[in-house]
């Protein structure tokens, strides 16, 4: 028997989904995350996972990670110290940067720019020199660049070495050899060249992606290399590790560790593949997805089935030319804290958040302020003896007690708190959705919503109040749907070139020949791997935009849209996209800026799950009557078994439809159904038809 485990490492909890590759049966779990090192709660998850399910681990044979180890380096500071190589005259490109204060006109006065990644004292110069057509100007001197590297070592103080020479992109020749001259002067130092790591151009954005993934490789390749040292001796040694990516497809362990800067993102990546893949077998192809978990809402927008993808992935302060899908973070999860200013008298929620330790007050785990999962279980949202992951039980005295400091504080009563507390989070989430939405030129009523994460559920029905896209769906296992995701995508890689050209000056067969060349150097990471070439597909992108313009947009094709229509299609794909988001389109002047090959593992589908028992009636669903608190008054409530619903049966709000991982609330004036493929869907009473778009 093949089983695949797909693990998702949250900021509270640590989400497990085991698959049984032949029947199609799966197995959930859910353990609190342990953020002094996130590998101990993956492997107490596979305890408890392999333990509830009879499982033995050894059957297990490939692992599916979505990881923020990369993230929470950057967050808190704690990459490692990296050097950096720059061609002669530019050893300032990291404190120029883009010469942009961020704020108001005012912002230079109060901006404080943060310490380099790559401070000017670890910054050294090489002599050498490409030009921009990629001839090599001047050769790199070997020597000096030794003295210089020496000169540096004696100095220490860093543990990771990054080279970005000026125009390397069309020419990495010099970032080779000096990479060379490098090893042998730190043999055992990680070194990063920005020919590798991301060749286009803008010396900036291609130095500061390259810093950062020497920043973050050291942490990251530890944790890999300790993670993948602890299952093998669990699994065996045939276990195959790969690693989430923030663009959504999968890196091998090996190539992960190499190139961490593709895994700012890869916690995010994991819901949006998920939530694509219940919501297409659905026949929803287009949806707004949120994530709700502990301590953050993450959400993005999902069209034909495909999660849009930007070029640059942001995480704090920093900003890397790294491809991600395109999510929003908002701080607002389960886990943020309410509290109401001395000064203003005004409820606030987030973005604090009580985390894994100490948790909200419900948890009983040593925390007493007021969260927005305090706040759900005040008002039955979250009834007090549903146990999250099966084995935590909630206190609702507890949560009573934190959200009574809120309503004392505002002389109110504590439901009336506990409701603030939501609506205010429901708007924070809200305005997430617009952004991904309404300010890209979309209309969240031709979309249907998707709500998942721990808290996700909670709030689906009264964020479908607010977007009116409905369906709101809560897909199969919601708490758990990133671990899910990371265990139904595939492996992927890509490669890039800059060609800075007018459509109407290129050939046909010269940007075939160039489309070959990245095909071949994007499938030799998958081949390296293991996966041939008739198991990859191979999809293109270009970036495209008006002559003169600072940004580009994405145009994706196939080598056979090309075959059919010649280079015209990207004009069309393009000006479709800018007049999407900008309302017009020129006739002329289209320059392709950037084109990319894009390797991926061919998807094998897995089978359906069991079915199932459709002789359950309403009544064998029900668990117990319970009351919920909705508008300023309480009203009766039943709370219902999820499992046991299936199509031919409907719940009418209000209602509370609890799992092991999640609860789902129905608010009054809507109805839950159930879908073929398990989905649940919510839709206002007079709307109970509504199962697809």
């Amino acid at each position: 028997m093949s089983y695949r485990l797909g693990v998702d490492v949250g900021g509270t909890f640590t989400d497990l989904l085991l698959i049984n590759e032949i029947s199609g049966e799966t197995f959930t779990a859910k353990v609190p995350s342990t953020p002094h090192d996130s590998s101990v709660g993956v492997l107490n998850g596979i305890d408890r996972i392999c333990e509830e399910s009879g499982v033995n681990v050894t059957d297990i044979a490939r692992v599916m990670h979505g990881t923020t180890v990369a993230t929470n380096a950057v967050l808190t500071g704690k990459g490692a110290s990296v050097a950096l190589v720059t061609t002669q005259g530019y050893k300032h490109v990291l404190q120029v940067a883009r010469s942009f204060c961020p704020g108001g006109l005012g912002g230079w006065v109060s901006y404080m720019k943060k310490p380099l990644l790559a401070p000017l004292e670890l910054t050294i110069e090489a002599s050498e020199r490409v030009g921009a057509d990629g001839s090599i100007v001047k050769a790199l001197d070997e020597e000096k660049l030794t003295q210089s590297l020496q000169a540096l070592r004696d100095k220490g103080g860093f543990t990771a070495l990054t080279i970005s020479f000026i125009n390397a992109y069309v020419n990495g020749e010099n970032e080779r050899q000096a990479q060379a001259v490098a090893q042998r002067v730190f043999p055992d130092m990680p070194i990063s060249i920005s020919s590798d790591v991301v060749p286009e151009l803008q010396e900036y954005e291609r130095t500061e992606t390259t810093v950062v993934n020497s920043y973050v490789r050291p942490e990251v390749a530890k944790y890999v290399d300790n993670l993948y040292g602890a299952l093998t001796e669990r699994m065996g040694s045939d276990i195959h590790l790969s690693i989430l990516r923030s663009d959504g497809g999968l890196a091998s362990a090996r190539s992960a560790a190499e190139s961490p800067v593709n895994l700012l993102m890869s916690g995010p990546a994991g819901g949006v593949a998920g939530a694509i893949h219940f919501c297409k077998q659905g026949g929803f192809n287009d949806i707004l997805t949120f994530d709700m978990g502990g301590t953050s809402t993450d959400v993005a927008l999902i069209q034909n089935a495909t999660a849009r993808v930007r070029r640059e992935t942001r995480v704090g302060d920093v900003t890397v030319r790294a491809p991600s899908v395109d999510v929003r973070t908002v701080g607002a999860g389960g886990g943020s804290i309410a509290f109401v200013p001395e000064l203003t008298k005004a409820l606030r929620v987030g973005p604090e958040s009580a985390g894994a330790k100490p948790g909200p007050a419900a948890y009983m785990k040593g925390g007493v302020e007021p969260t927005v999962c305090d706040a759900n279980v005040v008002l039955g949202y979250l009834p007090s003896d549903v146990q999250l992951g099966g084995k935590m039980a909630i206190n609702r005295d507890a949560a009573v007690a934190a959200v009574k400091k809120v309503a004392d504080a505002m002389d109110i009563s504590v439901e009336e708190a506990a409701e603030g507390i939501i609506k205010i989070a429901n708007e924070a989430m809200f305005g997430a959705l617009r952004l991904v939405s309404v300010e890209q030129g979309f209309d969240p009523r031709e979309f249907a919503l998707v709500g998942f994460g721990g808290a996700g559920p909670l709030h689906a029905n009264a964020l479908g109040i607010l977007t009116q896209a409905w369906p709101a769906i809560i897909p199969p296992g919601p708490g758990v749907l990133c671990a899910y995701g990371d265990a139904t995508t595939q492996v992927r890689d890509e490669a890039s070139q800059t060609l800075v050209s007018l459509i109407d000056n290129l050939t046909d067969d010269a940007f075939k020949q160039v489309l070959t060349e990245l095909a071949e150097k994007a499938s030799s990471t998958l081949l390296a791997d293991g996966i041939s070439m008739d198991e990859q597909t191979i999809t293109y992108e270009a970036d495209v935009r008006y002559t003169g313009q600072a940004f580009q947009l994405c145009v994706p094709f196939s080598k056979q849209d090309l075959e059919d229509k010649g280079l015209s299609l990207l004009k069309k794909h393009f000006d479709a996209e800018h007049t999407q988001l900008f309302t017009f389109a020129l006739e002329e002047g289209h320059e392709v800026v950037m084109v990319r090959a894009v390797a991926t593992a061919k998807s094998k589908a897995l089978p359906t799950p069991p079915p199932v028992n459709t002789s359950y009636t309403l009544e064998d669903c029900m668990l117990t009557d319970s009351q919920i608190y909705y508008e300023g008054s309480y009203h009766d409530a039943v709370i219902y078994e999820r499992r046991k619903l299936h199509e031919a049966l409907s719940v009418k709000g209000p209602a509370v439809i609890c799992e092991m991982d999640s609860t789902t609330v129905v608010l009054p004036g809507y109805v839950a159904t159930v879908d073929s493929v398990g989905n649940l869907l919510l839709n206002p009473l007079s709307n109970p038809e509504s199962t697809g778009k």
